[in-house]
């Protein structure tokens, strides 16, 4: 009686290499090309695919993306910022560059700062073609979120874009991109509600101050609950806070209103019971907003 030949068992991938290594999680034949090391033996591509898709991604201390490490959301609200400046450069002529505020230091208003800055009535336009605009003389809303992207000159600009850079990527890494774009966000939301509810209504207001404000107080915050010192943080809060009120030409309502809403936004971020921790974080950054643009909302009626 002849006995039939025992032929190797062949890569299920590559059927014409013979080979007596097998996958150790679905136990098929695997050649040298698709041999991928595993802690016990050697995994095929597929079964390697496949644990990738079941891990959990990694994520930071406060729930955030550990995508956040690249600095690419910073990076692009400065890059918007940057754009922004230039069309109102290109709106305005020189007067976008200087001849403003502070000695000359700021720039001056452009059309672009004109349409976009938070104001809450005011008469814009040239002899016999004037025409009423702002929050509550002409329903502009978008204001209150176009005025955090737009600055008056390009040292308004530089100042605010520096701060970013040093505060925005600490806290983009430790938030993620997308917890850290709504604490900018909202922050300088806040800021601009706080300079329409409570400066004068024909008082334009614009920078991304409101924002860089809103960081440096989520970062204090941040610090308080990962139990660091809060050392490198609170000189700067405090010296900025003094500038605030030594130059007649800056928003103090815009800068304290933004300051605070970042410290509450942090707080939620920061104080979000882990185990609820995204629900936590979403409905209280959603209520904050409610309660800043029914502040707004009732401005709007005082005015009205």
């Amino acid at each position: 009686m002849n006995e039939s030949p025992v032929t190797a068992p062949v890569c299920y991938r590559h059927p014409s290499k013979e080979t007596y290594v097998r996958c150790s999680r679905c136990d098929r034949p695997i050649c040298p090309d698709c041999m991928n090391e595993a802690s016990v033996g050697h995994q095929c591509p597929e079964c390697v695919a496949q644990g990738r898709r079941t891990q959990r991604p990694a994520r930071t201390a406060f729930g955030g993306s550990a995508a956040g490490r690249a600095g690419t959301a910073t990076k692009t609200l400065i890059g918007v910022n940057v754009l922004v400046m230039v069309m109102s450069i290109l709106s305005g002529g020189a007067n976008a560059v200087a001849g403003g505020g502070m000695g000359g230091l700021l720039g001056s208003s452009t059309p672009l700062t004109q349409w976009g800055a938070v104001l809450g009535s005011a008469v814009y336009g040239p002899a016999g073609d004037v025409s009423l605009h702002g929050i509550a003389g002409n329903g502009e809303w978008y204001r209150l979120f176009t005025a955090m992207f737009l600055h008056y000159g390009v040292l308004h600009l530089l100042m605010n874009m520096y701060a970013l850079w040093i505060l925005g990527r600490d806290l983009e890494r430790v938030l993620g991109p997308l917890r850290f774009v709504g604490l900018y966000v909202l922050a300088g939301l806040g800021g601009n509600v706080a300079a329409y509810a409570l400066a004068a209504p024909n008082q334009a207001t614009a920078g991304a101050s409101t924002a860089v404000f809103g960081l440096m107080a989520a970062i204090f915050v941040l610090l308080r609950r990962l139990n660091l010192s809060v050392a490198p943080i609170l000189p700067v809060i405090v010296i900025n806070v003094i500038f605030t009120f030594a130059v007649a030409s800056i928003s103090v309502e815009g800068h304290l209103g933004g300051l605070f809403t970042g410290f509450v936004a942090g707080g939620i971020l920061a104080y979000a019971p882990r185990d609820k921790r995204n629900l936590v974080q979403g409905v209280g950054l959603a209520a904050v907003f409610v309660i800043l643009m029914a502040i707004a909302v009732y401005r709007t009626l005082m005015l009205t």
